[in-house]
């Protein structure tokens, strides 16, 4: 395999785990719902790669703010950034989508209500087979 193919397993973890270091204050909140099966048993992961090839001449990764492998499925919180980054967000989505992940996006300002946002969740992950 080319040099150009390999994904560079140490700058993504490094990556991740710099991300993990400095959670923003919602991330911190939604962690405390989800961290240690706290939600239907299921484990999910914070800023979790996820690794999948490109095109032809390279691979690709993203990071997802929680995941859970159980069902596939991300939940990503969307804070003020996510206004100017829209379309990178849909393009990113649908390459997520197109290789069998579930995508829930949550605005920040949504988790003033954690409980309606724990049901959004629920029922997302009720939905996926």
């Amino acid at each position: 395999m080319s040099r150009s193919k390999r994904f560079d397993f140490k700058y993504i973890s490094d990556r991740a785990k710099e991300l993990r270091n400095n959670q923003t204050d919602s991330e911190r909140l939604l962690w405390t719902e989800l961290r240690g099966r706290k939600l239907l048993g299921y484990k999910f992961l914070r800023q979790h790669p996820i690794l999948y090839k490109g095109n032809l001449s390279k691979y690709n990764f993203f990071i997802a703010d929680f995941y859970c492998n159980a069902k596939k499925a991300v939940i990503e919180l969307d804070g003020p950034v996510h206004d100017i980054t829209e379309e990178y967000d849909t393009y990113r989505d649908s390459e997520l989508q197109e290789i069998g992940f579930h995508i829930l996006r949550i605005k920040n300002g949504d988790l003033k209500n954690i409980p309606e946002v724990l049901s959004r969740i629920e029922s997302f992950l009720n939905q996926i087979h």
